[in-house]
Order: structure tokens, then C-alpha cells, then sequence
């Protein structure tokens, strides 16, 4: 049996790191080459709370992504090219070249976005199904509740050229209430589903509108406190700076532009 000395020993431990880092060496560059390779997701935005689940979500996910403007005071979201990505004439919507089996994919609706990119990053969606739900029940909680009632907070307070009282306080008190419901769930939590996830993403940008949306942040120390949380993230930062400067100077109470947003109506084709 060959007897292993000090000096053999310390001689195999120096090649197997050495191996191990040839090893990590070209785990590196394929990660490296891969992400160059990679192919960036064109995001068809503008800075709203719904655009912000998407730009936050590529940015916390270091997707590559092209930056296409959809300037809704200007009707671009009618615009023959983009109905053919989103039919319902809204933004956020994606287009991923890299979509399933290598094909390209267009999505819209924000939260089937945000369900898309976490399935194919494998990031802030959990694949056990229980912690899924748990991220699902409050990803649609924003989706047909914080989100709905405070829009109906910023057209009936800010936007409407006529005051009514009854439309704009049953928004603030509904919203009053989804903000106590939030309040309470993050009691016990850091974040609303447990761990950091698509729902915050998707909750954030409405929250951050608080004064907008006649509320006072003060009297829900729990969501206050996760509100200054998600906004000191810097992929939160920049996905809620993105394209910010091009709504500088829109006029929401201009007619012209109250026409395209709030006067629409079925399309004939």
C-alpha cells in the first residue's frame, strides 16, 4: 500500500483545487457566454403602476429586455402592430424570442406576464405548489382588487372634470380597506406571500401612490414599513424609474388626451 505523506497529500489537495477551478472557470464563461447570447424580451410599457410589475420583475430577474414606449396619452396602444400583441389594448405586454421550445411568445395582461417570466427564470414564483398559491392568491388579490379600486381612486379624485363626492369617497374607503388587509397579513412577514415574490412586485407600484389615493401610509405601520422595504430594492428602483421622464408635461385633464383614455368604446374590426 503506498503511503500517503504530508507532502503527497498537500500535492493532490493542490490539483483537485486546481481542478475545481478549471472547473468554475468554464461553468463561468458558459454563464457568461449564455448570457450574451441571450436574447433581450422587447417590453412594451409606459411608467404606470401595471407597467412597473414588469420592468421591476426583468430588473430584479437580470433579463436582457429592449424598451418600447406605448405613450396611452397618444393612442399608440391602438396602433395595428400592438393590438397584435395585446388585443385588449393595453399595456404591459411582452414579446419573448426565446419563448417555449425556442419560439417566440407574446404575452399580455400583467399578471400572466409576471407568471411567464417567473416560470422561465425559476425566480421570486415558487414551483412547490403550496408557496405557489400562497404568491397566486395575492398576485389576483392585486389584480381584482388594490389595483381596480385604487384606479377608480386616481380618475374619480384627480382626472374627473366633474367633483362626485359619493364616487370618489367609495373609492377611498374601499381602498382604506384592502390597505388594512395588507396591514394585517404583513403583521407576522416580511412580505405579503412569506418570502419576496411576483405578488410584491405586482402590489408596489398602487401602494407607493397612497397620498394620490387619499390615504395615510401612517395608520398602517406594517405596510409602511414594506413599502420602504420594496422601494429601497435597487431593481425596484429602476424598474420604477423606467421612462418616467416621458410622461413630463401630459395634461390628464387636457380633453384631447381624457378622449383617448377614458372615451373608448368597442372597435367596429
Amino acid at each position: 500500500m503506498a503511503r500517503v505523506t504530508a507532502k503527497n497529500k498537500a500535492s493532490k489537495n493542490k490539483a483537485a483545487k486546481a481542478k475545481a477551478k478549471t472547473k468554475s472557470g468554464k461553468k463561468t464563461a458558459k454563464a457568461k457566454q449564455a448570457k450574451k447570447i441571450a436574447k433581450p424580451i422587447d417590453l412594451y410599457y409606459w411608467a404606470t403602476p401595471n407597467g412597473f410589475k414588469i420592468s421591476i420583475m426583468l430588473e430584479e430577474c437580470g433579463l436582457p429586455y429592449n424598451f418600447i414606449p406605448v405613450n396611452i396619452s397618444k393612442g399608440e396602444q391602438f396602433k395595428t402592430d400592438f393590438l397584435k400583441i395585446s388585443p385588449n389594448n393595453r399595456m404591459p405586454a411582452i414579446v419573448d424570442p426565446d419563448g417555449p421550445g425556442g419560439k417566440p411568445i407574446s404575452i399580455f395582461e400583467s399578471g400572466a406576464i409576471l407568471q411567464y417570466l417567473g416560470r422561465k427564470t425559476g425566480k421570486f414564483y415558487p414551483s412547490d405548489e403550496r408557496a405557489r398559491v400562497e404568491v397566486d392568491q395575492w398576485l389576483f388579490w392585486q389584480m381584482g382588487g388594490i389595483g381596480p379600486m385604487a384606479g377608480q381612486v386616481h380618475h374619480f379624485k384627480n382626472y374627473a372634470m366633474e367633483t362626485l363626492t359619493y364616487a370618489i369617497n367609495r373609492y377611498i374607503n374601499e381602498v382604506n380597506r384592502l390597505y388594512g388587509v395588507m396591514n394585517l397579513r404583513l403583521k407576522d412577514r416580511d412580505f405579503i406571500a412569506g418570502k419576496y415574490s411576483i405578488a410584491d412586485m405586482a402590489i408596489v407600484g398602487w401602494v407607493n401612490g397612497w397620498e394620490r389615493q387619499g390615504q395615510d401610509i401612517n395608520e398602517f405601520p406594517n405596510l409602511k414599513r414594506w413599502l420602504e422595504t420594496m422601494k429601497a430594492r435597487p431593481a425596484v428602483k429602476r424598474g420604477m424609474a423606467l421612462g418616467m421622464e416621458l410622461r413630463q408635461g401630459i395634461d390628464m385633464k387636457d380633453p384631447k388626451v381624457q378622449a383617448v383614455l377614458f372615451g373608448q368604446r368597442a372597435r367596429a374590426s
